[in-house]
């Protein structure tokens, strides 16, 4: 008898509801493999892509998953959070940007940035205030803001993009609201309050990125990165850009009764899929709903800890990987780190 994929996902998913022992043995093993992965000079260091080899943005957004990791679970190797916190110091320019410290190519400058910012944070180490100071002072210089030029009226007024040079009108270069949500959370996290004019001109892009549906999509400005397509003439929304504008909204300190952040967590209720991202249910995007699995079970976990998320198979060396390579999710760093704070938000939820 044929099993449909309906019924085939029911099973996959009871599966998933394993024992809190089992959840708490696959995130040791992530978390055993993650710190393995940890070379001589603190850092990590990409094995699949050039552009990750230098560590600059790996190393603060696999530290940054492996700080939730209960020490109960598995605490930290001796020193290796210090070796951590010291190659991102390394690192960091002097004008507070981690990223752009290999000559050849830059290293997501704002994602490094933010995550390091986030994960300085998590560890309270002494000096850490004095120590991103200069980091949160380079986020805020990196904002589509009047003091770069932009007007309210800008497609990008309000957002964060790929970093580096900053840009001023009319080139805004590359925009999307995963860099927004990112640094958003970063300035949050380092004490900057729901008043500050970076977080109130940051709400004008997630608003412009909010469809009636409730969903978001990803970019205002660069319409080849929206994966889902245009439907009726607006960009089409899908489940990574709309878990991704809910953490937004929430970095932005609006409570979860608002609005904005009940539609969206209404559009993802409605269309989730345990499996795969919603919205890209059509030719050409349909590879996308694999590419972004991981991405989409760390927002899910983060946003709507009651849907249910399905991780692919974990090594035996407790490593996760991804078949589809579109967006770099086949590098075992990056899939293992997503996964491993998918299983640390589902081992906090069974308490």
């Amino acid at each position: 008898m044929q099993v449909n994929r309906r019924t085939f996902l029911l099973a996959v998913v009871a599966a998933a509801g394993c024992s809190r022992s089992g959840r708490s043995e696959s995130l040791r093993s992530a978390a055993q493999y993650l710190w393995g992965q940890q070379a001589d000079d603190g850092g990590f260091h990409s094995a699949t892509y050039g552009l990750l080899r230098s560590g600059q943005s790996l190393t603060p957004f696999v530290l940054g998953g492996l700080l939730n990791v209960p020490e109960i679970v598995l605490p930290a190797p001796s020193g290796a959070v210090d070796r951590a916190l010291e190659f991102i110091k390394k690192h960091t320019n002097a004008d507070g940007s981690l990223g752009q410290m290999d000559e050849a190519a830059a290293d997501y400058p704002n994602y490094a940035t933010a995550l390091a910012v986030t994960a300085m944070v998590k560890t309270r180490r002494s000096g850490y205030q004095r120590d991103i100071a200069p980091m949160v002072a380079q986020l805020r210089a990196q904002q589509f803001s009047e003091e770069n030029g932009w007007k309210r009226e800008d497609a990008p007024y309000g957002a964060w993009g790929m970093g580096g040079p900053v840009h001023r009108p009319p080139n805004a270069g590359h925009v999307d609201l995963s860099m927004t949500r990112c640094v958003l959370e970063a300035l949050r996290a380092s004490g900057v309050p729901a008043s500050d004019a970076a977080v109130t001109r940051a709400l004008v892009y997630l608003e412009r990125s909010q469809n009636g549906d409730g969903g978001f999509f990803f970019s205002t400005v660069n319409p080849e990165i929206n994966k889902a397509g245009q439907t009726n003439g607006r960009f089409a929304s899908y489940g990574t850009a709309t878990g991704d504008g809910m953490l937004a909204l929430r970095g932005t300190g609006i409570p979860d009764t608002d609005e904005r952040i009940v539609k969206a967590a209404k559009w993802l209720k409605d269309h989730h899929q345990p499996d795969r991202v919603p919205g890209f249910d059509v030719a050409p995007y349909r590879s996308w709903g694999s590419a972004l699995r991981f991405y989409y079970a760390y927002v899910i976990s983060r946003t709507m800890p009651d849907l249910t998320v399905v991780l692919p198979p974990q090594g035996s060396d407790g490593s996760f990987r991804n078949s589809n390579n579109q967006v770099k999710e086949n590098d075992p760093l990056i899939a293992t780190t997503f996964a491993l704070q998918v299983l640390t938000h589902q081992l906090k939820s069974d308490k």
